[in-house]
């Protein structure tokens, strides 16, 4: 909650309005070596990121103090710059801060729904149910690949491989070879139903905040994802066992209220689209109204429980208690990364990138390049880079951006929150390596994606395909 206060304390200092000035343009350091120094210290900080699984340092901590290094030195030779002018610094580090304060909050909201739902027991019935079935490995390896794609759409690619993992590990945890193939499916299928909705993924969402591409718009992208889902899962189904796993308990029940939390995050996504699309306010508007509703509806739940048979002893539900079991980690990688990415495209790089890359390749395969990349780095600083440079991209190529950032991370079980998360709680049989053998059928849907976006959306782009 410190964390929260503090956000909206900076939302109100002075100085916001001139920083969208200070943002509209960048300095020229690219040859400079504080220029060089600051592409340092990011490269360090990421390196610490991806390889945080040998060292356990998380994530968020590296890129954190990258950020505070690269902008301590914006401000200070900015300070010493005519091109810069006063206030420089400080009104363009406001406008980058002012776009993670908006996006901050909605996560929080988003991450808030889910810890609700877990804590009321949603997501265990819905493994107890798949468990209790008696489903073999081929039919299970499709319905958790499935259920995984859709409620990726609305929920975070990570906490959906985490919930459909624990089906996969409790019918057939004993089974190596198909837990490392439904895992591989879990992270495409996940990664894949991201990317069709604003509010699937951060970088969705990013690009949906930034106005690039508006809400029904996304939809377009639901038959290219459903085909980079589709490839490496039909790739993968004739190398499955055809037996059963035995047959598990039905051993968990929702709590009191779980069905009604899911129903207020639908109707909060629904406040949220219609406050942005027809009245024109912040996706952040319609997120912090459901969190009122939420905190209501705790209310009711507390007094409800608190005169029912044997509550006695039982911690009272605390909606507060639940947001401090949001992903602190996720949240404040983001900070660091958003702050890191632009700073350097302060100091010009972004600008010089724009240029080289997207002058000389073209829109089309820098995009596609990009979404490549985002196997080996976070599809966030992909995306967020994009923004920042801003190449002059019609509808068309901002929906295959948005497309190839969200599924290219699946080709590699590094390049995705989800993958990095499955490989931890495997227990050993999901690996890297394990992976890397079907890099070839993620790489052969992620191909049939891209194939299928440039024919089923080809009207959208204004200046051509290849342009």
């Amino acid at each position: 909650m410190h964390l929260a206060r503090c956000a909206v304390a900076l939302l109100l200092l002075p100085g916001v309005a001139g920083a969208s000035e200070a943002a509209a343009r960048s300095l020229d350091w690219t040859q400079r070596p504080v220029g060089w120094l600051a592409v340092a210290i990011f490269v360090l900080a990421y390196l610490l990121v991806v390889f945080e699984e040998r060292t356990h340092l998380r994530k968020s901590k590296p890129v954190m103090l990258g950020a505070g290094l690269i902008w301590a030195l914006v401000a200070w030779f900015a300070a010493g710059d005519p091109a810069a002018g006063e206030g420089f610094a400080r009104e363009a580090f406001l406008h980058i801060f002012l776009e993670f304060a908006q996006l901050f909050f909605f996560l929080i909201v988003a991450m808030s729904y889910v810890a609700a739902m877990t804590e009321r027991n949603v997501f265990e019935a819905l493994r107890a149910e798949l468990v209790s079935r008696g489903f073999g490995f081929r039919q299970l390896f499709w319905i958790t690949g499935v259920i995984a794609f859709f409620m990726s759409s609305v929920l975070d690619n990570l906490t959906t491989a985490l919930i459909m993992s624990a089906v996969i590990l409790a019918v057939g945890g004993g089974n190596a070879r198909f837990v490392t193939l439904a895992f591989i499916n879990l992270v495409v299928a996940a990664n894949a139903g991201g990317a069709w909705c604003a509010f699937g993924d951060i970088t969705t969402l990013m690009v949906w905040t930034a106005h690039k591409v508006e809400f029904f718009e996304f939809f377009r992208l639901f038959l290219p994802s459903m085909v980079n889902f589709l490839v490496p899962a039909i790739c993968m189904h004739f190398a499955l066992p055809k037996d059963a796993p035995a047959r598990g308990r039905d051993d968990a029940d929702i709590r009191f209220g779980g069905l009604i939390i899911a129903g207020l995050f639908a109707l909060t996504i629904a406040i949220t689209v219609g406050n942005k699309q027809w009245l024109g306010m912040p996706a952040v508007f319609g997120m912090m109204v459901g969190l009122g509703l939420l905190n209501l509806f705790g209310y009711v739940i507390k007094r409800v429980e608190a005169v029912r048979p044997g509550s006695a002893g039982t911690e009272p539900y605390n909606v507060f208690r639940i947001l401090s079991h949001a992903e602190w980690d996720t949240l404040l990688f983001f900070y660091g990364v958003l702050l890191c990415v632009g700073g350097l495209a302060t100091m010009g790089f972004l600008e010089v990138a724009s240029r080289e890359m997207y002058g000389t390749l073209g829109h089309t395969w820098s995009n596609i390049a990009m979404g490549t990349l985002s196997a080996i780095v976070d599809n966030i600083p992909i995306m967020y880079a994009v923004l920042q440079m801003d190449p002059p991209m019609d509808h068309g190529q901002w929906l295959l951006i948005t497309l190839t950032a969200g599924v290219g991370g699946s080709m590699l079980s590094i390049g995705s929150a989800a993958g990095v998360a499955l490989m931890g709680v495997s227990r050993g049989q999901y690996t890297f390596f394990g992976h890397l053998r079907w890099t070839w059928a993620v790489a052969l849907g992620y191909a049939a994606a891209i194939a299928t976006h440039l024919w089923w959306n080809a009207e959208h782009f204004a200046n051509g395909v290849w342009r």
